[in-house]
């Protein structure tokens, strides 16, 4: 089964400051484009944590379940960004084990922090990558632009939402 998309690798987890959301961003392999998806504390945490190399005393959720499944001789072989249905993006988590391969429906921030676990490859299909990736002007600029703009682009009310819109 062939990978949906285009390979992106975590950027950065952020927080913005006045609403105290957390967002992930993904970037393009090829290319200065990025993909900001806003997710909850936990899971910017269990991302961010692993990025750092922080590892903690006992596993979190995402590096059990990683555990059970090579335990059951089922590898990760990738996640895929494939949607972005009522801003709300839709992930994948592609298996391989005994049973062959099998694809698992999930979160993109648990996908995500499942993957960086596993060390294997993160796609966005190009039709998400179209609708909410952002291009930075240059490169002194994308840093600061990139999340800014897709902040600006969203009508945020906290408290709507747990994961609210474009959530992962």
């Amino acid at each position: 089964m062939e990978p949906v998309g285009i390979e992106v690798v975590v950027e950065s987890v952020r927080v913005h400051g006045p609403t105290g959301q957390h967002v992930v961003i993904l970037r393009e392999l090829e290319r200065e484009r990025y993909l900001p998806i806003w997710i909850g504390p936990w899971e910017a945490n269990a991302i961010a944590m692993r990025l750092q190399g922080i590892a903690p005393e006992r596993p979190l959720t995402h590096d059990l379940f990683l555990r059970t499944l090579r335990s059951l001789g089922v590898s990760v072989e990738r996640v895929e960004i494939r949607e972005l249905a009522e801003e709300t993006f839709r992930a994948r988590i592609v298996l391989d084990g005994p049973g062959g391969v099998r694809e698992v429906d999930a979160r993109p921030s648990d996908a995500i922090a499942l993957a960086i676990r596993a060390d294997c490859p993160i796609h966005a299909s190009e039709r998400v990558l179209d609708r909410a990736g952002v291009i930075a002007e240059n490169e002194e600029e994308q840093r600061l632009s990139v999340f800014r703009s897709f902040v600006n682009s969203l009508d945020l009310d906290p408290e709507e939402r747990s994961e609210g819109p474009a959530a992962g």
